[in-house]
């Protein structure tokens, strides 16, 4: 499938996402409680405070933020507990193309970590007060690369479902850590409050990279 095909299919998916006051509240009480256990963390470290101290301050049940996040350091990084993207996944196995193309696969792949960004509720502003944590619970950065691993590990799998390739066929986890390599770089470039979008940075690396394999 065209690469704009394939845009074309994410986006879709991407603009079907509610925006209805519901979501925006959810939204919100989320970010608060990022905002919150960053603070705590960059000034106690992760040891020194509990998830109730999170919750009184911004004043939800306990219950309530374990809806949102999983634990503390999900918290901290924004790693939501419910967030349902199968529909960002179904869409990247319906852009497949009719015949194998090892660039159709990247700019399948592409599309999908923007897509599940755009969907992330993460703005430049957030920074500091993530590096602020990650500093002072650098134990983070390990919580980070395990979740990671199996993300990449999932993504694989998604990959060979798409392209018809055994489970552990090794073009497809190739793909993904070429993808994966390429974002680290991005999100860099993001938050380096360049004025770009995440999709501008990532497909000019995505560009860069095909030009170095292909001289």
């Amino acid at each position: 499938m065209h690469f704009y095909a394939i845009r074309a299919t994410m986006h879709s998916v991407m603009n079907s996402a509610p925006d209805s006051l519901r979501s925006r509240q959810l939204a919100e009480t989320s970010r608060r409680l990022r905002a919150e256990a960053r603070r705590l963390t960059a000034e106690r470290g992760l040891a020194g405070f509990t998830v109730e101290e999170v919750c009184s301050e911004v004043g939800v049940s306990r219950r309530t933020f374990f809806n949102y996040f999983a634990s503390k350091e999900n918290a901290v990084l924004g790693i939501a507990a419910r967030t349902d993207i199968s529909d960002l996944d179904d869409a990247f196995l319906a852009s497949r193309g009719d015949v194998l193309d090892a660039g159709d696969v990247l700019d399948a792949l592409a599309e999908l970590h923007i897509a599940r960004w755009e969907r992330m509720d993460m703005s430049p502003a957030e920074v500091p007060a993530l590096v602020a944590a990650f500093t002072r619970a650098p134990q983070l950065v390990q919580h980070l690369l395990d979740i990671a691993a199996i993300g990449e590990r999932e993504d694989a799998a998604l990959v060979a479902r798409r392209e018809g390739w055994a489970e552990d066929d090794p073009r497809a986890a190739i793909a993904v850590q070429l993808i994966t390599a390429l974002i680290r770089p991005t999100v860099s470039e993001y938050f380096a409050g360049t004025g770009e979008d995440f999709r501008t940075v990532m497909m000019r690396k995505l560009a860069i990279a095909r030009a170095f394999f292909a001289a």
